[in-house]
């Protein structure tokens, strides 16, 4: 038998309101928004670089799959919704302070422009489609001309939408292991990394495999300098922070962030992604979804664990 000594009546498990209401709906959504807002960043920016054609998979064939990520993400988050009918209000204002308020004005606006690029290309993807209407023809041919200036949009847009997916934990002030500078870089970081990888695996070049590989190992290594940070500067903090990082380092969460997202999502697909580097042969296949389910994985565990963190009475 177990002896408990207990001090206080907040010792005791459970005497305190126990509030779990996000799960994997909103950890799905996180990953979906990041890995589009990943994706959008490399198409718009090649396209503004004239690389458009050199990187066919990048404005091409990946950007298929933005549309359908916002779209099942904006599903995921609407089932998660207590109050569905309201959704409307969202939208009769601006509110710079709130980052619910930014997401939901930047999905509005690059949800639409995704499906307005993936059109722009419908005539690439099906070289004998032939438009019944005149005016589809015309708006076909607006959309292409307008590629440019679509890019010109939707870049600064997937970085918001990048970072606001960290920063919308990051504004719970109550949740001391969301409440963290941190986020908002390092989830905008794992969605680009999550991007280049879902790139790798639509590429068939050669070349454009080689470039996305040395711009994923560079945001791995960028993601696990943050992550580092993140847990140093915990460390560093305070009696709460140092209570909610213990149920990463030695938790019910610990084999999920350090085997599934420190080791399998990103230490082993930087080793394979340096092996491809210096020469040798690789299956790209193999690092690109251990980034994609390392990614997921990571933002499960941090919206799990960080609603179990709370502040010291």
């Amino acid at each position: 038998m177990q002896e408990e000594i207990f001090i206080s009546g907040r010792d005791i498990p459970k005497i305190d309101p126990n509030l779990e209401i996000w799960h994997f709906p909103i950890s799905l959504y996180l990953f979906l928004g990041g890995l589009a807002a990943g994706i959008i960043f490399f198409a718009a920016l090649f396209t503004l670089l004239n690389k458009d054609k050199e990187y066919p998979a990048v404005v091409k064939y990946a950007m298929l799959i933005p549309p359908v990520a916002l779209t099942v993400g904006l599903i995921a988050l609407f089932y998660d919704l207590t109050h569905k009918l309201y959704v409307w209000q969202l939208y009769t204002t601006v509110r710079i302070e709130s980052p619910m308020s930014w997401g939901a004005w930047v999905l509005l606006i690059i949800t639409p422009l995704t499906f307005l690029w993936v059109f722009s290309y419908l005539t690439e993807f099906f070289p004998n489609l032939n438009w019944k209407w005149n005016w589809v023809e015309k708006f076909d041919q607006f959309v292409k001309n307008n590629r440019r200036n679509i890019a010109i949009v939707l870049l600064p847009l997937s970085i918001i939408l990048g970072i606001y997916t960290g920063i919308l934990l990051s504004a719970f002030n109550a949740r001391p292991l969301w409440n963290n500078a941190i986020l908002g870089p390092l989830f905008l970081t794992s969605g680009l990394s999550t991007g280049a990888a879902a790139i790798l695996l639509m590429s068939k070049s050669h070349t454009e495999k080689a470039l996305f590989s040395k711009i994923d190992l560079a945001l791995i290594t960028i993601e696990i300098f943050l992550i580092i940070h993140m847990i140093m500067g915990m460390y560093a903090g305070s009696a709460v922070q140092l209570e909610a990082l213990e149920i990463l380092m030695n938790g019910e969460f610990t084999v999920m962030f350090f085997v599934f997202v420190i080791f399998l999502g990103l230490l082993v697909p930087a080793i394979l992604e340096t092996i491809e580097v210096l020469g040798h042969k690789v299956p790209v296949v193999v690092p690109a979804v251990l980034v994609l389910i390392g990614g997921l994985i990571f933002r499960m565990v941090m919206v799990e664990a960080g609603q179990l963190t709370r502040y010291l009475y």
